[in-house]
């Protein structure tokens, strides 16, 4: 962490919990979207080493966490130390769906439970580091004819 510039507050948790921690929000937000497999199958730790990954046209080794994603756990866990929150908590509860102007109505969402991506906590510094390591948010789609 130091290597890269980061200091740490007084106040702040351990080193290795702060690692965890944004290690366990790099796996939960970028997680699935990771070029290639765990090499360890569904039952490894974390979502780095992969297998078959490839980025910029070169296969990666099985054995290795690709350095910039070090990188973005390292800033993460900085994020953290400082202030900037990791996972967010928030549902669709509340949520405006529907607003009339003339006549004032507001219509609210009924409380459901559900996660609202937009909730989802990004890190510009750390999407940048992790980007050559994601699929794209492709969707599959049918068109009928």
């Amino acid at each position: 962490m130091a290597a890269n510039g980061y200091v740490l507050p007084d106040n702040a948790p351990t080193l290795s919990a702060l690692r965890e921690q944004a290690s366990d929000y790099i796996d939960a937000t970028y997680g699935v979207r990771f070029v290639g497999t765990p090499t360890g199958g569904i039952a490894q730790e974390r979502a780095w080493p992969r297998s078959g990954a490839m980025v910029y046209g070169q296969s990666l080794p099985d054995d290795i966490v690709p350095s910039a994603v070090v990188a973005a756990t390292y800033y993460a866990a900085w994020a953290s130390a400082t202030g900037s929150a990791l996972f967010a908590v928030g549902s669709a509860a509340g949520q405006v769906t529907r607003e009339k102007v003339d006549v004032i109505e507001v219509q609210y969402a009924a409380t459901s439970g559900e996660w609202i991506e937009g909730n989802t906590v990004r890190l510009t510094s750390v999407e940048g580091l992790l980007a050559p390591y994601l699929r794209s948010r492709v969707g599959i789609g049918m068109m009928v004819v």
